[in-house]
């Protein structure tokens, strides 16, 4: 009897030491992102279940902030030290990176996959240099949605939101003598840059807003039609509340799910905040693409994959964009994130209201618009920000100050 339980003694104790090397064996994935908020986060843990579940191990970095968890992953990669995976938004973010050779393409995965032929063409491209993949996009954001709080409109004697930016000013005037806050904005340089540009999509039409950031026209940005943005724009500095600057988009989501203020607008990243809220579309909150559904700004996330030399890095890799990638994680992560499946081909019946108007604008060209990160380059796009955010919070800048400050950007980007 001693014996025997020596022997299962020993055997219990081979086992424990065995567990850990066994456990070592499994794809080890360190993500790095930024998604942070309560509907990010219930949106990125699809991916790590998913991941564990393919026979993974997901190891979680976020960083509060895109800029702070992109600069993050930045210096691990030149520090020598990257992580598996790390989060970008669709566009020219990760160019540098390319140039230095510190990312690993992924046409093999692709070509393997044939996820090419199942994602929109505009956004393969934008994923790739030189005709060959770079990042993993892995949903598909509108960026020029604005939503609403139905009570709040109600309290302000409004049936429907106005079709026009016109229409809005006098609309947002009922909002605020109503003892709420008309518009809900984060008072930071991209959120303020997002407001101007979906209104510059909507007043000037895509050939404007692509004249201006996809040219660097300089005879379209001192035109009218940007003249006419750029005045809408300044009369809506009035309609923010005091606690706007420096707030965060998913602090500012939630003066509309609360009922303090009329409308945002924003990615429809917003709807993981109101879904993580119990909040439903038609029923407590109403949402629109520009003010009239017609053209949807398009953009999204994508993965990178730093080039590692460890086999056992790369096998993490190819398992993490391959799982990422699959029809289940992106319907269960899209549904989640409020934002569109980078793919074709999967069964998006359960898509919200929402939703659908923008898969409905997906399939035609000519309702689309790319974001403006798809069109400029990093160091512009944080010239075009400065220009904008210094505009928005001085009340006696003129139009003239920010035609020019866009015209000396332009220049200086040469």
């Amino acid at each position: 009897m001693k014996g025997l339980v020596r022997s299962i003694l020993a055997s219990a104790a081979i086992g424990v030491a065995v567990m850990p090397a066994a456990a070592q064996e499994k794809p080890r994935a360190e993500v790095m992102h930024w998604w942070t908020s309560g509907g990010e986060s219930a949106a990125i843990k699809t991916f790590a279940d998913a991941y564990n579940k393919a026979g993974g191990v997901w190891v979680d970095t976020a960083t509060a902030v895109g800029e702070n968890s992109r600069a993050a992953t930045i210096n691990r990669m030149i520090g020598g030290k990257p992580p598996t995976a790390a989060q970008f938004n669709t566009g020219k973010q990760f160019d540098d990176l390319v140039t230095q050779g510190l990312i690993r393409p992924i046409d093999d995965l692709a070509e393997k996959g044939g996820w090419k032929q199942v994602m929109p063409a505009s956004l393969v491209a934008a994923a790739s240099r030189d005709g060959e993949m770079y990042a993993l996009p892995i949903n598909i954001h509108g960026q020029n949605w604005i939503f609403y709080s139905k009570a709040a409109l109600k309290k302000a004697g409004l049936s429907e939101l106005p079709k026009t930016w016109e229409e809005m000013v006098p609309a947002m005037q009922k909002m605020k003598d109503a003892g709420l806050t008309p518009l809900a904005l984060g008072g930071q340089p991209w959120q303020e840059r997002s407001l101007f540009n979906a209104i510059l999509l909507q007043q000037g039409g895509k050939n404007l807003y692509m004249e201006v950031y996809q040219d660097k026209n300089e005879e379209a940005v001192r035109s009218e039609g940007f003249r006419k943005a750029v005045e809408t724009y300044g009369k809506l500095r009035q309609m923010v509340d005091p606690g706007s600057p420096g707030r965060s988009w998913n602090d500012t989501t939630a003066l509309l799910i609360k009922d303090e203020a009329g409308l945002q607008e924003m990615g429809d990243w917003v709807k993981g905040e109101f879904i993580n809220a119990g909040k439903k579309p038609g029923v407590d909150y109403g949402c629109t693409i520009g003010l009239d559904d017609s053209m949807l700004m398009v953009g999204g996330d994508v993965f990178v994959f730093p080039k590692i030399d460890d086999p056992q890095q790369k096998k993490a890799q190819d398992l993490l964009a391959e799982t990422m990638i699959s029809k289940d994680a992106q319907v269960a992560f899209n549904l989640a994130k409020g934002s569109m499946p980078i793919r074709k081909d999967v069964d998006t019946s359960a898509f919200d209201e929402c939703a659908q108007k923008g898969l409905k604008l997906l399939q035609s060209e000519d309702s689309q618009a790319p974001v403006f990160e798809i069109l400029v380059s990093a160091s512009l796009a944080g010239a075009v920000d400065d220009v904008i955010t210094q505009f928005w919070n001085n009340p006696s800048a003129s139009p003239d100050d920010m035609i020019e400050g866009f015209v000396n950007a332009f220049e200086l980007e040469g």
